[in-house]
């Protein structure tokens, strides 16, 4: 037997009510998800949540799951520059949450990161995890380190690997730090009390648990000789269950895609899970970790990448894999959660996209999550005892009552003839008729779309406009092959695929030819850019939010950190920087130009959104720069994005409406 049980925390009071109060669409679907991250108790009694608040603010709710009362709020942080991204219980009575800000370093915009515990009753007692920090460290701590193992079997206790930043210029005394490198400590997040597991090495990068509070396996960045400069491989090591000393596993070089990727180190089986090329393709292995590397072949596709595995809990068993065809699929290889898949699907027939989140130690409790493309999901927990799946929180509920399109998986020719994969969103309770459009690019670009929720797409079809998702040649997930060099090296074939699909629409007769759009974030604000600048006629507005404008400068911006090397060659040199460049060639635009950007933006520059206003502007093109002070590149401000999604539909409604 299911039953239902439903409280919404927070500013949402319910989904109808607040369908009812914002009659504007752009506040409808600007408002940001009300569950960004979720978590379970290890006794299974209660759930934290965290909730915008606010504009960017974000909240922490604590929730008693066997009582009447309402979500207790624990703790919150402002966004201005703090700002929460998850939290999980350490232990029943102590939360975990990583706090990241964008701060400035000497003139550079950098992103800081660090963890903090507090108590689950009232968000008292906080403290930080990490190393402290001290006048005369001889470095900047940048993030402070990782939770590893959650220890479930340990109330309280968590593993940790921390950053350990020696002191300088203090020669003359003894108690100065000299301790370098990434280490790995147990701590107990009560009183911080802490014992070292690993000393701090200065060539990790990383380390992975076994979910049994063992180290098991480390990661080093490879270092361009005396430079400092980050290389693209990573030497990787690992250790048997009898003996403490590392073993060299391999390597893995993220130019290339060649080499095994660890996923997760599973003590039940003594083995890693790792993805590594099969036919141009990831697929998931099994290598064992008892000094054989013996390794067996678990899973591989014929079309796509395997990506990832999917864990029972934190740092618990390996259960399964996941990767995304037309739609994301999980193929389990463990019966019991296999057997729970398909009783959970036969019970939310209309939610098809259903995932395990964590779970309570003794595994009775379990979070569910379920959406679909018309549904923007919502959270359960499954009591296996009791037979009951109580729905306890809507991921929108203000979009609860509204209606809502439906996803549907498409391809199309390219110029070339090759079959490009893409979803189509269209208006609910319109025909499909030469209607206005818009081409949606997914950013990356080594990215792709999927079938789904997608809270832009679903704004501009609930607007009246026909979306196209392409996933061109330059997207992830479909191999090397599919990959290209990248959507910049290889920007005429990616912007080429994505034209197309504008085209395809048109001679479809789902759209009329003589209202397109082209709007995108990131990559795919560079996309739609560019897209404008070699079809000049084809949109009648152009919309790029947080765009790459320009590839020198990409490449010119990343010349004080280290993985400038990096950035260099994934960009490459030659005539296709210029020709791949909107910034350069800003009088071929002919369409108007709305540009979106936060200021502390660290993924793309400002200046790059500022620099092809002022050359359109100076081409004597129609141009709106839009600045959001104080915001990132996902603009995780509910008004932000409200404003936004307002100033796109007024631009759509002018240049796109029926003649």
């Amino acid at each position: 037997m299911y039953k239902s049980m439903l409280f919404v925390a927070g500013l949402f009071v319910s989904g109808s009510a607040f369908a009812q109060a914002a009659a504007n669409p752009a506040e409808l679907f600007g408002v940001r998800e009300s569950v960004e991250h979720i978590d379970i108790s290890p006794d299974g009694r209660r759930v934290l949540f965290l909730q915008p608040g606010p504009g960017r603010s974000t909240m922490v709710f604590v929730h008693e799951l066997d009582g009447d009362g309402q979500p207790r709020l624990v703790a919150n942080s402002d966004g201005d520059p703090e700002r929460m991204i998850w939290c999980n219980f350490a232990g029943n009575e102590r939360i975990v949450c990583r706090v990241i800000a964008v701060t400035d370093y000497d003139g550079l915009l950098i992103s800081m990161g660090r963890l903090v515990a507090f108590d689950a009753d009232d968000g008292q007692n906080v403290q930080l995890l990490g190393q402290r920090n001290s006048y005369h460290d001889a470095r900047l701590r940048q993030f402070d380190g990782a939770i590893i193992d959650w220890v479930p079997d340990r109330d309280g206790m968590v593993m940790m690997s921390r950053d350990y930043v020696p002191e300088a210029g203090m020669t003359h005394t003894r108690i100065a730090r000299r301790a370098d490198g990434l280490g790995v400590d147990m701590i107990d997040v009560r009183n911080l009390r802490a014992s070292r597991i690993e000393a701090p090495n200065a060539q990790a990068s990383w380390y992975l648990s076994d979910g049994r509070a063992n180290v098991r396996m480390m990661g080093s960045h490879d270092v361009r000789g005396a430079t400092g400069q980050l290389g693209t491989r990573t030497d990787i090591y690992y250790r048997t269950a009898a003996d403490r000393s590392w073993r060299s596993f391999g390597s893995y070089d993220a130019a290339t895609r060649e080499g095994m990727i660890p996923l997760a180190v599973d003590a039940t089986v003594d083995s890693a899970y790792v993805l590594q090329k099969l036919d141009g393709r990831f697929a998931l292995y099994r290598v064992k970790l008892d000094g054989s590397m013996a390794t067996e072949l678990v899973f591989a596709h014929d079309r796509v990448d395997v990506d990832d595995v999917v864990r029972s809990s934190d740092g618990g068993r390996v259960i399964g894999l996941t990767f995304a065809e037309d739609r994301r699929r999980v193929v389990y290889f463990d019966e019991e959660y296999e057997r729970l898949s398909r009783t959970l699907a036969r019970a939310m027939p209309n939610l098809p996209l259903i995932d395990f989140g964590t779970a309570s130690d003794d595994g009775n409790r379990i979070l569910v999550h379920a959406g679909s493309d018309a549904d923007p999901g919502r959270y359960f927990v499954h009591d296996r005892q009791a037979r009951t799946l109580n729905e306890i929180m809507l991921v929108r509920p203000q979009l609860e009552n509204v209606p809502l399109a439906t996803v549907q998986a498409v391809s199309y020719p390219s110029a070339d003839g090759v079959s490009i994969p893409a979803y189509l969103t269209l208006p609910p309770g319109q025909e499909a008729r030469g209607l206005p459009a818009v081409v949606l690019p997914h950013g990356g670009p080594s990215a792709r779309d999927e079938w789904g929720f997608d809270w832009l797409a679903q704004y501009l079809a609930h607007l009246g406009y026909a979306v196209l998702q392409p996933n061109y040649r330059g997207s992830a997930g479909f191999g090397d092959q599919w990959l290209q060099q990248n959507g910049f090296r290889s920007w005429r074939t990616s912007i080429g695929d994505i034209v197309a699909g504008a085209r395809w629409l048109a001679s479809e007769g789902t759209a009329d030819a003589n209202r397109l759009a082209v709007v995108g974030w990131s990559y795919g604000g560079y996309a739609a850019l560019q897209s404008g600048v070699v079809e000049p006629g084809l949109f009648k507005a152009i919309v790029a939010i947080a765009p790459v404008t320009d590839l020198q400068l990409l490449k010119d911006e990343a010349r004080d950190f280290t993985n400038s090397r990096n950035v260099a060659e994934f960009i490459g040199s030659g005539p296709h920087v210029a020709e791949g460049s909107p910034l350069r060639r800003a009088a071929a635009l002919q369409a108007p130009v709305l540009l979106v950007h936060g200021d502390r933006d660290i993924n793309v520059s400002i200046d790059h959104s500022r620099r092809m206003d002022a050359a359109l502007e100076a081409a004597g093109k129609e141009s709106e720069l839009i600045v959001f002070p104080g915001l990132a590149h996902d603009l995780g401000d509910s008004s932000a994005r409200t404003q936004m999604l307002q100033r796109i539909g007024n631009l759509l409604g002018e240049r796109l409406a029926a003649r």
